[in-house]
């Protein structure tokens, strides 16, 4: 594949990160690949194993001359590496992120961009429990959605070169409002992570099971809610606090459904039970269906080989 752009720097080197430079080299969209992150460490393991062609040691050096940046940091440092980099931002440039959240990112970056450089949000719908500039892998995006958040006035010609790029990282793309995205993504990701991390706190309180009957005992359901727990707590942090009003829209529609559900078990209402037990059973089995997940064990994402 020809490239789509010359240089792309990433700031922050997590999962997301490492993954689109394997992926990015998988298909050869890229001549040049630069990274930053904010920890020496970090940026010393990305060196070790050659993630980028070079890692810098500020961002502003990764962004200088780059034809694509993106944004890989936790939603609430946006505004400020933003504003860190924009002086150094390439005219025409595209800059886009991968955060979880879009209205707030989009108020928090926009303010500080210079004139005649294109800010097209991104958020690509794919991601392990793992974090760390070793955790990335090529196949991260493979048949995964990558949500583009156009804004009025959005140069047209940036929003298709950057859905080309996501297209050729293995990703199908499509359009969303910024208020939408954050909405449904309450829905399908926020509101499911903290649901994981509150059953696993309440575990975890219940001092009448121990610690290793919890783990010698996990079945697939608490193991599954381990897994979303794992994941990186400055991330969804950040999330939480920026898409406040739809998460809490959200949690307040499944509190409702709880206390119906809590009723019916309550007074023995079988039927009650059944009848949402196969409604929502028909649900995941769509998910299989559109080839957004699969049927084994792991939900597909174990990485293979």
């Amino acid at each position: 594949m020809s490239r789509i752009y010359e240089r792309v720097a990433l700031i922050g080197l997590g999962l997301i990160a490492s993954s689109m430079a394997h992926a990015m080299r998988r298909a050869g969209v890229a001549g040049e690949i630069t990274g930053f992150a904010r920890s020496a460490e970090t940026r010393d393991v990305a060196r070790e194993i050659g993630l980028c062609d070079r890692v810098c040691d500020s961002a502003v050096e990764a962004v200088s001359g780059a034809d694509l940046v993106v944004l890989c940091v936790p939603v609430g440092a946006m505004g400020a590496v933003a504003a860190e980099i924009a002086p150094a931002l390439k005219p025409g440039a595209t800059l886009s992120d991968v955060g979880s959240v879009k209205r707030a990112v989009i108020d928090a970056v926009a303010p500080h961009l210079p004139e005649g450089v294109h800010f097209v949000p991104a958020h690509p719908l794919a991601g392990t429990e793992h974090s760390g500039p070793r955790s990335g892998f090529a196949e991260l995006f493979d048949n995964r959605w990558c949500l583009i958040v156009p804004q009025e006035g959005s140069d047209r010609a940036a929003v298709a070169r950057l859905e080309g790029f996501w297209q050729a990282l293995g990703a199908h793309t499509d359009e969303m409002d910024a208020d939408h995205h954050d909405l449904v993504l309450a829905v399908t990701s926020h509101a499911p992570h903290l649901i994981a991390y509150t059953m696993v706190g309440v575990a975890d309180d219940l001092r009448r099971v121990t610690d290793s009957e919890v783990i010698k005992y996990s079945a697939a359901g608490f193991r599954d809610f381990t897994r979303i727990a794992a994941s990186d707590p400055t991330m969804w942090r950040d999330v939480f606090l920026n898409n406040k009003e739809a998460t809490l829209e959200i949690l307040g529609r499944f509190t409702e459904e709880l206390f119906a559900l809590q009723r019916a078990i309550r007074i023995g209402d079988g039927d009650h039970l059944h009848a949402y037990f196969t409604r929502t059973r028909a649900i995941r089995r769509s998910i299989i269906e559109a080839g957004q997940d699969t049927d084994a064990p792991d939900f597909g994402r174990a990485r293979q080989g």
